[in-house]
């Protein structure tokens, strides 16, 4: 065991990076981290895995090693191992010099730590977390549930998430969350599998796009290592597979995701889903798996209100007042942003960013007029941007159908002509292709598109009633993107 002077400096050090660091991300990064001893001039400590050892030694290295000189300048090397890697042989109060240790070497200078290339792991039949192994995606410490802002158009995706990581047991099996970009699918995803680990570390949650289950499973076919990949998959308690529509097509990828998503369900293993359409909308993918998503729950993220997104530009100021220090950004300039960027959240937060950024550089206080010169290419953007998304759901609305009615293959009138009415304000409004409006549209042909603009532009000139939505919709449209 360590002796009780080096523990005590432990505990200093640990102090010290809570004080810095906040207790959230001391929680995520540092919490589990173990002192095993100190031997020759280095300090040994081990993590679970090596997603952590990693993360450390990337992002708080030169930090932990400035804290050790200050407790003993003796210090010059940390240690950091993965502890179900450590060799049982060696004795706990020397410095660990298995393969996996990934050392942070003071240099002679406080503080000045590099980090060495760690050696190839020992194969292991079940790691503790399927990051460490290549299998899965990191977490961002940033998306948790603390951080998401909950309105109107997403306060049953949130609800969803919430009620599916804190059970005990499987709920909604699958949870499908869908939505368009930029909207918080990912960011609900990853502040699921937070919880999930916060609640329960035994728990083996893997998370990672479809694009790398893919690239996962044709790697698998090219080493002829399919039964490592299927007990990878399939020994999971949480399997989350974020924008699962990028398998469309994929033949093969789609026969193995459906057999391990059958797997999981059959043993009562939690599946989650994120997709920018739902389930029954999902163009290119099977019909039987497009059932199967839709078995569980499958939960909608709108489009951000404005109260949403000022709500949401209020808690991103906060969060870079207590990291950056002082910061006056007026509550005028939030109004003025949550009026103009309606894009999506990451160009919102992206345009506080540089606002930000901009009245730091260059010492000028933050003023609307300020903010309006610094963004005047966002802006401009955004005043001439009317995106298909919203043409759609303004439609959808205006007509009282459901969007994702309007978006399926039904061919009722009371649904293709509001489709259609969409289809050509998308070609009026918009720059895109109509190869692109298609896609859309539920993965239409072009000449669908074409076959739409031509039949509304006949309509408008016999019925005077077709004439009027189209005006009124193209009003509501192009004023609900300029100034307010």
């Amino acid at each position: 065991m360590p002796s009780l002077a080096l523990a005590d400096q432990w505990r200093r050090v640990r102090s010290r990076l809570q004080a810095e660091l906040g207790e959230a991300t001391f929680n995520s990064w540092f919490k589990q981290v173990e002192l095993v001893g100190a031997d020759d001039g280095r300090v040994a400590l081990t993590v679970p895995t090596r997603f952590i050892r990693n993360w450390i030694a990337s992002h708080y290295a030169d930090r932990l090693g400035e804290l050790w000189a200050d407790e003993d300048a003796g210090y010059t090397r940390v240690d950091i191992a993965v502890s179900a890697e450590v060799a049982p042989q060696r004795r706990p109060d020397a410095a660990p010099e298995c393969a996996e240790a990934a050392p942070l070497r003071a240099d002679g200078a406080r503080g000045a730590a590099t980090a060495r290339p760690a050696a190839q792991p020992m194969p292991q039949p079940m790691p503790q977390g399927f990051e460490d192994a290549g299998v899965g995606a990191p977490l961002d410490p940033r998306f948790t549930f603390d951080a998401f802002i909950v309105g109107k158009s997403n306060e049953l995706a949130h609800a969803a998430a919430r009620r599916v990581a804190e059970a005990t047991d499987v709920t909604f099996n699958p949870l499908f969350l869908y939505g368009g970009v930029g909207l918080g699918k990912t960011h609900l995803m990853h502040a699921i599998a937070w919880e999930i680990r916060k609640r329960d570390p035994e728990r083996k949650v893997l998370y990672l796009s479809a694009e790398k289950f893919m690239y996962q499973f044709v790697r698998a076919l090219r080493f002829k290592d399919t039964m490592a990949f299927k007990q990878q998959f399939r020994s999971v308690d949480v399997l989350m597979i974020d924008d699962v529509q990028f398998i469309s097509g994929k033949d093969s990828t789609q026969e193995e995701f459906f057999h391990t998503f059958n797997a999981l369900i059959d043993h009562n293993r939690q599946v989650i889903i994120s997709a920018d359409r739902s389930p029954s909308d999902l163009e290119g993918i099977e019909e039987r798996i497009r059932s199967r998503l839709g078995w569980g729950l499958a939960a909608d993220i709108h489009p951000t209100d404005y109260e949403l997104r000022l709500g949401i530009l209020q808690a991103k100021a906060d969060e870079m007042m207590q990291r950056n220090g002082p910061v006056t950004i007026p509550g005028g300039v939030l109004e003025f942003l949550a009026h103009r960027i309606v894009s999506n959240v990451r160009e919102l937060e992206g345009a506080l960013k540089r606002v930000v950024a901009y009245a730091s550089l260059v010492g000028r206080p933050i003023t609307p007029e300020m903010t309006q010169e610094v963004l005047r290419d966002l802006l401009r953007s955004n005043d001439r941007k009317v995106t298909i998304e919203e043409i759609q759901r303004r439609v959808a609305e205006y007509y009282n159908v459901r969007l994702a009615d309007m978006l399926s293959a039904r061919r009722a009138r009371a649904v293709a002509r509001p489709r259609q009415v969409a289809m050509y304000l998308s070609k009026q409004l918009t720059t895109r292709s109509l190869p692109e409006i298609g896609r859309k549209f539920g993965g239409r042909d072009h000449t669908t598109v074409i076959h739409a603009v031509r039949k509304i532009d006949e309509l408008r000139q016999a019925d005077s009633g077709i004439e009027e939505d189209v005006d009124l919709l193209r009003r509501m449209l192009e004023g609900g993107h300029g100034p307010n």
